[in-house]
């Protein structure tokens, strides 16, 4: 029974139905339908492998996620452009009756943990333990039923890619809890504040909600963070349709090890805020930091003078950039795209930690030389280490991969698509 379970379920994707869903999620590129349902297919027989499954396997997917705009605004209560991609963290899940998790990872040791204790443990942060515990704790601290789970995930988002595999997970976690014990009725900013509560509080980077909400929502999107509900606006701007791809170039450093670099960035902003009497820079005017400059001088670090000031000229620089997209004028958004890496390469500083390796750097400079007055480049993410976004125009594609390929190596380049969908539930 159990076979005719898996094999029903790996002929059930290749019905029309299934395929129209999954060409929804990942795009229509060239071999894009044959890499996904061979993945499927594959985790199918993993979980059949490891769990032989009585009941329902769920298939449950979360997006990872490209900032467009606001480079480290959102920890300060500040407004983004972002948008989840077609890049995603992916399991096979099946419910338990009891409060034990088994997850199979690619490339990571099995885990066991048992949801019975939601504590934090010191020992787990850092790890994917603490993120499956954290979102449980906020699920069953909100009134929502949490309970046990058989799972084998695998991830095209790459940890340390700038991409937010971490958030992606996150949203992943919540999902499933969500449509094994709650009917899947969880809104898409109440996920990514669980998402966000598990990687602050158990995993222990202070990180804002911006991954979190772009892998929740989908599609493109702008979001205000000034208030606790944040305001999220939909977009539907076709870069594609307009001549142009989005790149990620992946420069070989990982920036999963620069948490205190991180850290570090919020941290300085808010110390600046508070000497000004808020607790965010986004409560404060632009004006009145200006002027205050002389006196905190010296109370400060120059160093978070400039983070702030990087703050409020980010902040407004998100709004020109939407403006710029729902008047159709990309000359005027990749300007506010450039200004924008260029304010996080003088100003936040977060361009390279390490004398040593500045590939960031020098992908930023390729990108210059190739795109200028034709397209857009900035750095991607959190930074240090990791990515550069370049908005790159389709006849000129060929030669910028080749070019950074030649730099950074075979498949440092992923040309992303815009996924219409947050987190989503696939029954087969």
């Amino acid at each position: 029974m159990r076979m005719d379970m898996y094999a029903s379920m790996i002929r059930n994707l290749k019905t029309p139905q299934i395929m129209e869903r999954l060409n929804h999620l990942y795009g229509s590129r060239d071999g894009m339908m044959v890499e996904q349902t061979t993945r499927y297919i594959g985790i199918l027989k993993r979980h059949e492998e490891l769990f032989h499954a009585e009941e329902e396997v769920l298939l449950v997917s979360a997006p990872g996620r490209t900032e467009i705009g606001g480079n480290h605004t959102d920890h300060n209560k500040g407004r983004v452009l972002a948008a989840a991609v077609n890049l995603d963290t992916l399991s096979a899940v099946s419910r338990r009756g009891d409060h034990t998790v088994n997850l199979y990872s690619d490339g990571y040791p099995a885990l066991n943990i048992d949801l019975t204790d939601l504590s934090v443990h010191e020992e787990e942060k850092g790890t994917t333990a603490a993120l499956i515990r954290g979102v449980a704790a906020k699920m069953a601290e909100l009134g929502y039923r949490i309970g046990g789970f058989d799972a084998v995930a695998t991830s095209s988002v790459a940890s340390g890619s700038g991409l937010s595999s971490s958030a992606a997970f996150e949203v992943m976690t919540c999902a499933i809890l969500d449509a094994l014990y709650n009917d899947f009725v969880i809104d898409y900013k109440q996920r990514a504040k669980i998402s966000q509560y598990a990687e602050n509080v158990y995993f222990g980077k202070p990180s804002g909600l911006l991954d979190q909400m772009a892998s929740s929502a989908g599609g493109l999107v702008t979001v205000d963070f000034k208030h606790e509900d944040p305001e999220v606006r939909r977009m539907s701007f076709d870069f594609a349709a307009n001549g142009y791809a989005l790149v990620v170039v992946a420069t070989g450093g990982s920036h999963a090890d620069l948490t205190d670099d991180y850290a570090a960035i919020p941290a300085e902003m808010k110390r600046v805020a508070a000497l000004m009497g808020e607790e965010v820079l986004r409560r404060i005017r632009p004006e009145e930091f200006h002027q205050a400059i002389p006196d905190l001088r010296g109370k400060v670090s120059d160093r978070a003078l400039l983070r702030a000031l990087h703050f409020f000229d980010e902040d407004d620089r998100v709004v020109r950039q939407v403006e710029a997209l729902d008047r159709n004028d990309l000359g005027a958004f990749f300007w506010e795209i450039i200004c924008s890496g260029r304010s996080s390469y003088m100003y936040l500083q977060n361009v390279y930690a390490n004398p040593q390796d500045e590939s960031l750097a020098l992908a930023l400079a390729l990108a210059e030389r190739m795109l200028v007055n034709r397209g857009g480049w900035r750095i991607h993410g959190g930074g240090f280490a990791g990515t550069t976004l370049n908005f790159v125009p389709l006849d000129d594609l060929h030669h910028f991969i080749e070019v950074m390929e030649g730099a950074f190596g075979q498949r440092c380049c992923h040309v992303l698509d815009i996924r219409p969908e947050g987190a989503a539930v696939i029954r087969l």
